[in-house]
C-alpha cells in the first residue's frame, strides 16, 4: 500500500511545507495617521527579517512612533523621511498617490487606504505613476499590467533595495534547499511522470506520458489536483486554412 501523494501531503502543509513565520520582528506597514498630517521621521536602524528578501528600516517619527517599512535604496541609518501632506516628492518619502508626480518611481503601494502598504514590496521592485485621472491614479507594475487605485492611497518614494540577490548563485544545492524551505516550497522536486502510480497521479506505465489530458479543474480534490489548472489553451494551435 502506498503513501499519501505529494499533493495530499502539501495540502494542508505540514511544518516542512510551510513558510517561516517565527522569528518575525513586526509588520511592515506605515504608521496609522491622519491624511491631513505630516509628520517628519528618521532611520535609527535596517534590519533583516526572516522570510524577507528586502532589509527593513525601522523609522522613528515626531511623535515617537516606531514603524518598519521596505528600505528603498539609498537608505541609511540617519536618513530623513517625510510622511503626509505637504510632503516633497523626493526619495524615501511617504505621500498619497494624488501628490506624486507622472512618471515617479514609487514602492510599498497600499491597496485600500490604511491598509499600511501591500503591493511592490520584493527586493529590487518599484512601479511607475502613469497618470491621474478622475478614476484614480493608473500604476504601472513591472508585470506590465495597469491599476487604477484611490487617490488618497499612501506609496513611497523610489526602488526597494536589495536589487541584484538573485544574481548571486547558490553554489550547493543545500543552500538552494534552505531557499526553497524558507519560501515555503519543496526542493528537489521529482517530475510526477516519473514516479510510481501510488506516488502521484501521472505515475506509472512503462514510457514516461501522462496518458491523458493534464488538464484539471479547480473543484479537483488534492489528490487528483495536478497539471495545468484550467487551462484557457493547451496543446499546439491548429488553424484550418480557408481554400
Amino acid at each position: 500500500m502506498g503513501k499519501r501523494t505529494l499533493v495530499r501531503r502539501r495540502g494542508k502543509a505540514g511544518k516542512q511545507f510551510r513558510a517561516i513565520t517565527v522569528g518575525k520582528i513586526a509588520p511592515a506597514k506605515y504608521p496609522n495617521f491622519k491624511s491631513y498630517e505630516r509628520h517628519f521621521g528618521t532611520v535609527i536602524d535596517i534590519v533583516h527579517e526572516r522570510g524577507r528578501d528586502a532589509p527593513l528600516a525601522k523609522i522613528r517619527f515626531d511623535n515617537g512612533t516606531l514603524s518598519y517599512v521596505p528600505a528603498p535604496e539609498g537608505t541609511s541609518v540617519g536618513s530623513n523621511v517625510e510622511m503626509g501632506s505637504g510632503a516633497a516628492a523626493a526619495a524615501r518619502n511617504i505621500l498619497s498617490l494624488e501628490s506624486i508626480p507622472d512618471g515617479t518611481l514609487i514602492c510599498n503601494i497600499e491597496k485600500n487606504f490604511g491598509d499600511g502598504g501591500k503591493l511592490i514590496k520584493s527586493a529590487g521592485s518599484s512601479a511607475l505613476v502613469f497618470a491621474h485621472g478622475s478614476e484614480g491614479v493608473t500604476i504601472k507594475f513591472p508585470s506590465g499590467k495597469f491599476l487604477i487605485i484611490n487617490p488618497k492611497c499612501r506609496a513611497m518614494i523610489g526602488a526597494i533595495a536589495g536589487a541584484g540577490r538573485k544574481e548571486k548563485p547558490f553554489l550547493k544545492a543545500g543552500n538552494r534547499a534552505k531557499y526553497m524551505q524558507a519560501h515555503g516550497r519543496l526542493y528537489p522536486t521529482v517530475r510526477g511522470i516519473a514516479q510510481a502510480a501510488v506516488f502521484h497521479p501521472h505515475g506509472g506505465g512503462r514510457h514516461q506520458h501522462i496518458g491523458r489530458q493534464s488538464s484539471v479543474g479547480r473543484t479537483t480534490p488534492p489528490g487528483r489536483k495536478v497539471g495545468i489548472l484550467s487551462p484557457r489553451k493547451t496543446g499546439r494551435s491548429r488553424i484550418k486554412e480557408r481554400k
